[in-house]
C-alpha cells in the first residue's frame, strides 16, 4: 500500500513537470496550471497569490479591498498544498481573526503566495459562494 502511495506521488509530480503549479478551486472544481515564477501580475494581492492566480484565469474571488489585506472577502480554506505557500504574516493573521467561517487552514487569497511548484487545492467558503451566486 505504501508503494502505491509513493508511486502515485511520483506520478503526480512527474505529470506536473518540475516547475508547474496546479491549483484547484473548490467547490467549482476548476483547475488551472501555470509555470511557477512566470505568472503575469494582475495588480491585486501579492504576485502569484491565490487571488492573483484566480484573476489571471478569469475566476471570481471577491476582493473588496483590492487585495491589500484590509478585508476578509478573499478568504479561502487551503485543503491541500499548505507547505507550498508562504508563511502567514502578522497582518494577515490579525485580519483573519475577523473572518467568517475561520478554520485552521484559512488564508487570505491576496496574501497566500505559492512559493513552490506542486499541487494546491483551495475552497471558497460557503458565505462567499452564496454572495457570488446572488450576482452581487
Amino acid at each position: 500500500m505504501a508503494d502505491e502511495k509513493n508511486q502515485s506521488s511520483v506520478s503526480t509530480a512527474e505529470a506536473l513537470g518540475a516547475n508547474t503549479v496546479r491549483i484547484t478551486f473548490q467547490p467549482e472544481n476548476i483547475t488551472v496550471e501555470y509555470e511557477h515564477g512566470k505568472l503575469p501580475y494582475k495588480d491585486h494581492g501579492r504576485p502569484e497569490s491565490i487571488l492573483d492566480i484566480a484573476l489571471n484565469n478569469n475566476l471570481f474571488l471577491d476582493h473588496a479591498c483590492g487585495g491589500n489585506c484590509a478585508c476578509t472577502t478573499c478568504h479561502v480554506h487551503v485543503l491541500k498544498g499548505k507547505e507550498l505557500l508562504n508563511e502567514i504574516e502578522d497582518d494577515e493573521a490579525d485580519r483573519l481573526d475577523m473572518a467568517a467561517d475561520l478554520q485552521l487552514n484559512s488564508r487570505l487569497g491576496c496574501q497566500a503566495v505559492i512559493e513552490k511548484p506542486g499541487e494546491v487545492v483551495v475552497s471558497i467558503p460557503a458565505w462567499n459562494r452564496n454572495y457570488v451566486s446572488e450576482g452581487h
